[in-house]
């Protein structure tokens, strides 16, 4: 692995300035005239949210939608004929090339743009996760990682939007990646086949029981593996530091796979399972009391409901009530409070 982790396990943060998005961005937006930097900023979210439409940007300049997208395809030539830009955006592509390869060639890109975030913000810069304006500033940094990755170092890598099989991907270019499809449909086959959530722990037990795994298991074992614990162990990655760094390359499937998601839980499951992905205020009760493992009160039940937050849809207690009179799923212990049968 590069310098960057080695020196990240040493507490050191030289290396990792060279990896921070925002400090490349503003050396490369350095010769772009005011109006060149307004229309990427805004095209590619560089100052937080999402990017904006061609026509929005449009309005603001009093141009055509073509004429924005020219501007922005011009921008982007300008910078890359920047004469030092290999210098400026070498260790950032030596970094995510080896990430990737640790990973078995291909990350989620969600999941590879945390990594990088992570490890600037939390690692370099100290910022405390728990501060209001942590997840700003990761907003932030994640779109800049963003658009380096797709505008200005993606001659080597792939950048699939999405598949049938998978998340938004990065990939290493010509990589040798076909035996993710294969782990990937056995692995939805057997979840479904089992109809239960699981942990992760029994996710990946579940993945090395399979006999595609034991087919492709020595080209697994050949790959790098540098321990990255300090990176994982931020509460942005929702799992044990120690399960993702020691099963990297299975984790980084089960991310990939598009059809697989866990749920607020962290169970894991088919997308379209009631468990994984409530839709209703039953679907939603029933997760707070099994997870819980005991009668909650049903003012509680829609409290924690909304402290979860599933979905933006707020739970009413009289409804939630209602829910729990009507399901024989339900039993009432004690007046207002309710279990699992």
């Amino acid at each position: 692995m590069s310098k960057i982790f080695e020196n990240l396990n040493q507490g050191k943060t030289e290396e990792l300035s060279r990896l921070n998005a925002i400090k490349i961005v503003d050396f490369l937006f350095t010769d772009l005239l005011d109006r060149e930097k307004d229309i990427l900023t805004r095209r590619y979210g560089l100052k937080g949210g999402k990017g904006e439409t061609l026509e929005k940007i449009g309005s603001l300049h009093n141009l055509t939608r073509e004429r924005v997208r020219q501007i922005e395809s011009a921008s982007i030539k300008k910078i890359k004929k920047i004469e030092k830009i290999e210098d400026s955006v070498n260790t950032l592509k030596e970094t995510i090339s080896e990430l990737l390869e640790e990973h078995g060639g291909m990350l989620r890109k969600d999941f590879l743009l945390d990594i990088l975030t992570v490890s600037c913000l939390e690692l370099e810069n100290n910022y405390n996760s728990d501060t209001p304006e942590y997840e700003k500033n990761r907003d932030i940094y994640r779109n800049h990682f963003s658009f380096l990755i797709s505008k200005l170092i993606g001659d080597d890598l792939e950048d699939i939007k999405s598949s049938n099989e998978f998340n938004p991907v990065i990939k290493i270019k010509n990589a040798e990646t076909d035996y993710f499809k294969e782990l990937a449909d056995d692995l939805l086959n057997k979840v479904d086949s089992l109809k239960k959530v699981l942990s992760t722990e029994e996710l990946i037990e579940l993945l090395k029981e399979l006999d595609t795994y034991n087919r492709h298991q020595e080209k697994m074992a050949s790959m790098p593996n540098t321990d990255i614990t300090k990176v994982y162990k931020s509460k942005i990655f929702k799992d044990k530091a120690e399960i993702i760094n020691s099963n990297k390359i299975l984790y980084s499937l089960i991310q990939a796979v598009k059809d697989l998601e866990m749920n607020k839980f962290g169970q894991w499951g088919s997308t379209n399972w009631s468990e994984i992905k409530p839709k209703t205020v039953n679907d939603k009760i029933y997760l707070v009391l099994k997870h819980f493992g005991k009668p909650l009160h049903f003012t509680e039940i829609a409290k924690k409901i909304n402290e979860i937050g599933f979905d933006k849809k707020k739970a009413n207690a009289a409804t939630v009530h209602n829910e729990l009179i009507l399901d024989n799923r339900y039993y009432l212990e004690s007046r207002g409070t309710y279990g699992l049968k």
